[in-house]
C-alpha cells in the first residue's frame, strides 16, 4: 500500500491530450502542488469507452420517461448505452482500487459532478412546472455511476478546487479517508 494518497481524476486535468479536439484541460494546482502528495489513477471515460481522439463532442439530453441520454452533438448518436456499460465496469475496478478521492473535469457529460447542462429533446421538452424535479441541469454520466457506487468518497471538480476554503476541505478529507483506511485495511 502506497504512504500516498490514492485519487481517480479526469486524465484531461494532468494534461493527457484526451480531450474532443485531442487538447487537454491541464490543471497546474493539481498537477504541480497536490500531485507530489498523491499517487494519481487517471481516467478519461470517452476514450477507455473506446469514443477516440479526436471525436465528435456530447451532451446530455432529457429523453423523458427514459431519463438522460449521452448523445453526439451533430450527429445526435445515442452513445448511452456504451457510457453506462463502460461506466459501470470501470467503476467497480475503481471501488477495488483503494481510492482516498477523486477529482472530476467540470461541466463534462460524462465527469461533471453537478451543473452539466441538460438539453431537451424535441420530443420530450423538458417540464417547467415548478414542483417538478430541476431538469436544467445533471451530473454527468460516469460521475454519476461513481458517485452512486462509492458514495462516502471525498469528490470535487476543478472548478471547486479553485476555491481554495473548498480546496482545504478536499484534501483534509482525502488524508482523513487515507488514514482510514490504512488502519483498516480489509
Amino acid at each position: 500500500m502506497s504512504d500516498r494518497p490514492r485519487l481517480g481524476v479526469s486524465a484531461c486535468l494532468l494534461g493527457q491530450p484526451v480531450r474532443y479536439n485531442a487538447g487537454h484541460k491541464r490543471d497546474d494546482w493539481l498537477v504541480d502542488v497536490l500531485g507530489p502528495l498523491v499517487e494519481w489513477v487517471a481516467v478519461c471515460p470517452e476514450v477507455e469507452a473506446g469514443f477516440g481522439t479526436p471525436r465528435e463532442t456530447m451532451q446530455l439530453v432529457w429523453k423523458g420517461g427514459e431519463g438522460v441520454a449521452l448523445l453526439t452533438t451533430e450527429t445526435a448518436r445515442d452513445v448511452t448505452t456504451t457510457m453506462r456499460r463502460f461506466a459501470d465496469g470501470r467503476v467497480e475496478e475503481l471501488a477495488l482500487a483503494n481510492l482516498d478521492g477523486y477529482i472530476f473535469k467540470a461541466d463534462s457529460p460524462s465527469c461533471g459532478v453537478e451543473g452539466v447542462p441538460l438539453i431537451a429533446s424535441i420530443s420530450h421538452p423538458i417540464p417547467a412546472d415548478p414542483a417538478a424535479a430541476d431538469l436544467s441541469t445533471g451530473s454527468g454520466l460516469f460521475a454519476a455511476t461513481l458517485m452512486s457506487r462509492l458514495p462516502d468518497l471525498p469528490i470535487a471538480d476543478e472548478r471547486r478546487l479553485a476555491d481554495r476554503d473548498a480546496r482545504q476541505h478536499f484534501v483534509e478529507r482525502v488524508f482523513a479517508h487515507h488514514r482510514a483506511r490504512k488502519m483498516d485495511p480489509s
